[in-house]
């Protein structure tokens, strides 16, 4: 898995690319939802197989619990954005499985689960794959796991954020900019 900390700020990244009115309400929970389909760590504890569907990168890093979880939230919180609230929430929480399908460890993801319990990874998986456990994170391994995610992650995220804020400024719809 990516660490927590860079499944979060791809949840900020897209909050904030994609909800024009920057709720704080939506911005919140599109960094739980980035984070939360690691929960199924919890399956270990409860005799769960790490390649059993409900074992970790299983059910909770599939599409289909991506769109329940987006559904639910947005039903909730979404009060009248429902269709952007649905539309960040989604991508928040599949992009944690898309990050990890691009990690250097692990089983793969499944992403068709409970349809198929095939595990699958990308071609491209420069991201070092994060411990398990806090203290494992504090390591060497924790380290070269933070500086893969500032490279892949992090640098991507900052990019686009700029580029956000500066086809804002000067946008023809800006009327500060003259």
């Amino acid at each position: 898995m990516a660490s927590v900390f860079g499944h979060a700020l791809v949840g900020v990244t897209i909050s904030r690319v994609l909800d024009k009115n920057q709720a704080r309400i939506l911005l919140i929970l599109a960094m739980i939802s980035a984070i939360l389909p690691d929960i199924d760590v919890l399956a270990f504890k409860f005799g769960y197989a790490y390649e059993h569907w409900l074992g970790h990168r299983g059910f909770t890093h599939s599409i289909f619990f991506a769109i329940l979880w987006a559904s639910i939230l947005s039903l909730i919180f979404g009060k009248s954005k429902k269709k952007i609230f649905f539309i960040v929430l989604f991508l928040t929480t599949i992009s944690h499985a898309v990050l990890d399908a691009m990690t250097t460890g692990g089983l793969g993801v499944g992403f068709f689960i409970p349809f198929n319990d095939s595990r699958y990874f990308f071609p491209c998986r420069p991201i070092q794959v994060s411990p398990i456990g806090i203290s494992k994170f504090f390591s060497e391994w924790g380290m070269r796991v933070i500086l893969s995610e500032l490279f892949w992650i992090g640098v991507p995220c900052v990019a686009v954020l700029i580029f956000k804020k500066v086809t804002q400024k000067y946008s023809p719809t800006n009327k500060s900019y003259s």
